[in-house]
């Protein structure tokens, strides 16, 4: 979960796991999620539940890896900026793969509820084209820019067992 340096921390729906105790299932590569478990109860309550989980925490984004389901699934704020929170527009991502990444990068520094304490700065492409399903299971294309960008480079990247003290810059 990408997360603001300063956040208060709720009691979360479903349980975050950390780097401290639950490395190697964060560092494991997601699976894809076929179309026809999309749009089943128990999928649905899980969205809502990520959703509510990452509320909880404080979170702009979080992935489902990071609660423990090794399917790529993710949650994000795509109101986001880097200084704050513009209202709340939290939008699941299922099966997400980034098509282009702009040549533009910029810095930042970045956190995770996965890696409590720990931040460093990290290079990420400043625009990105996504696709994805949405929570009925339809295929979108989509260009993010900034923030949500940089989210969703962070998240997607958990679904692949990549973490952002991997990519901090030395």
């Amino acid at each position: 979960m990408l997360m603001r340096k300063h956040s208060r921390i709720n009691m979360p729906i479903l349980k975050i796991l950390t780097i401290h105790n639950n490395e190697k299932t964060l560092r494991q590569k997601s699976e894809e999620i076929v179309i026809d478990k999309i749009i089943s109860c128990e999928m649905q309550n899980f969205f809502k539940n990520l959703e509510k989980t990452m509320r909880a925490s404080d979170g702009i984004g979080l992935a489902a890896p990071q609660v423990g389901r090794l399917i790529r699934v993710i949650a994000v704020n795509t109101l986001a900026t880097s200084s704050s929170v513009n209202g709340d527009k939290i939008e699941i991502f299922i099966n997400p793969k980034i098509l282009k990444k702009s040549l533009l990068t910029s810095t930042m520094e970045e956190g995770c509820l996965s890696i409590p304490g720990i931040f460093g700065k990290v290079k990420r492409h400043r625009k990105i084209l996504v696709e994805y399903l949405n929570k009925q299971g339809e295929k979108i294309r989509q260009k993010f820019d900034k923030m949500p960008a940089r989210i969703l480079q962070h998240e997607i990247d958990h679904l692949d067992g990549v973490l952002f003290i991997d990519r901090i810059l030395k």
